[in-house]
């Protein structure tokens, strides 16, 4: 650049030179020759800048991850029973409202049962007739019996005695023979008494009336509505003296102490799930959510969504979840108390699998470093290989980076990231 200088002043000191250049043609090709030159200098001085990203940058942290499955489920009670009367009559009285508490056994409502108390009594009296007869039939077979175990013996007697009789000489051989016949018939008439035909068709007579009182009792019973369990009544569409559809539910019961949510979540979700797995429960605009416990992974899958049905069930104190409606599940499969959890934005996945991180060091040059993942909570990822707790990872613009040929000449500029009203905005 200074020799470029010399040259040109030379040039301008020569005198017939000098009258030359204030032509007004050569004074503006001078000036033009002297730019080129002095830019040139210029782009040959200047070193070439290094390109600069703007970054983003997290923590790989040691602290506890967990395998969450988060679904969308709907609540149901824990225990439900809606009632169907088993005879149709008329609705005499309801002993309950709904929102009553009620427990097992307690008497909700009776349906008018006249006709059926008629019956009752009816095969009451049947039954009390079968039972006399029965009576009086097993005391005459007791006194059949008797007697003919009392002609047996006499018979015997007789028949001894005349064959003594016989072989001293003192009577004949058919006389022998006549008490031998009658010995035969009252042995006969002992047997049949004793095998009590008569009792046995007294009694079945008797079961017969006793099975038809059962049965109109059990008719009259069924007017009276009872709870088969504890809980609330949730409905009651009908009132007294209406007649209830046949098979609709004349009242409903729901134990609503606890509450089942029950989700569908794909196959390999479920794989990670078990009963006693911890969950909790929540409904928007309801508070904080409700921790529980899973309590059902079915074994089998729904053949219309091929998902796994899985059931979370929680306390429900005051009643606060409704059965029907539609809540957020979220179930731990899996632990892990120590790890090293780094950003799962900062994760690089190239196209043969092979995962990867952009790591900073204390002078923000960044580096790739491979890395082997673990499980994935959320927006964190267990990283198993590859970090140490402590390093900070590029989320936004790792990519950008990744597909530079040399990243180490880049400068690299930290931004904060954006909170979530500046992200609106």
């Amino acid at each position: 650049m200074n020799r470029t200088k010399s040259s040109l002043f030379d040039f301008a000191a020569n005198a017939d030179t000098t009258r030359t250049l204030w032509r007004p043609g050569a004074l503006m090709g001078v000036a033009l020759v002297a730019g080129l030159l002095l830019s040139g200098c210029k782009a040959q001085d200047a070193p070439e800048e290094a390109p600069t990203v703007t970054v983003q940058v997290g923590a790989a942290e040691n602290q506890p991850i967990q395998l969450k499955v988060i679904a969308d489920a709907i609540l149901y009670p824990l225990d439900q029973a809606a009632i169907v009367p088993k005879v149709i009559a008329p609705i005499k009285k309801f002993y309950v409202v709904r929102g009553s508490t009620v427990k097992a056994g307690q008497l909700l409502a009776e349906l008018e049962n006249q006709d059926l108390a008629g019956a009752l009594e009816k095969s009451q009296g049947g039954h009390q007739q079968a039972q006399a007869t029965y009576d009086m039939q097993v005391q005459k077979v007791v006194q059949d019996a008797k007697l003919a175990k009392q002609t047996l013996e006499s018979a015997q007697k007789l028949y001894d005695s005349r064959q003594k009789l016989y072989k001293e000489g003192a009577i004949s051989a058919k006389d022998v023979e006549d008490a031998n016949v009658a010995l035969t018939q009252a042995r006969n008439a002992d047997e049949l008494a004793q095998k009590q035909f008569d009792l046995k068709v007294a009694e079945a007579q008797m079961n017969a009336a006793k099975g038809d009182m059962a049965s109109a009792a059990a008719q009259v019973s069924y007017t009276k509505i009872v709870s088969p369990i504890d809980g609330v009544v949730t409905d009651r569409p009908n009132y007294a003296g209406e007649t209830p559809a046949a098979g609709a539910p004349l009242i409903t019961v729901m134990d609503l102490s606890h509450v089942v949510a029950r989700a569908h979540v794909a196959q390999l979700d479920a794989a990670h799930l078990k009963a006693g797995d911890e969950a909790s429960i929540s409904v928007p605009g309801l508070g904080p959510a409700l921790k529980g416990r899973v309590t059902l992974v079915s074994p089998a899958l729904d053949p219309n969504s091929t998902t796994v049905e899985v059931w979370v069930q929680t306390a429900n104190p005051g009643g606060r979840l409704k059965p029907g409606v539609s809540a957020h599940v979220t179930m731990v499969g899996q632990t892990v108390p120590h790890a090293i959890v780094a950003p799962a934005a900062a994760l690089l996945t190239a196209t043969d699998g092979v995962t990867s991180m952009i790591v900073l060091d204390t002078d923000n040059k960044p580096h790739k470093q491979k890395v082997a993942v673990g499980i994935r909570d959320g927006g964190d990822i267990q990283i198993t290989d590859g970090l140490k707790g402590g390093e900070r990872v590029v989320t936004v613009g790792a990519f950008e980076l990744d597909k530079m040929d040399d990243m180490s000449k880049v400068i690299i500029q930290v931004q904060a990231p954006k909170m979530p009203e500046e992200e609106e905005e």
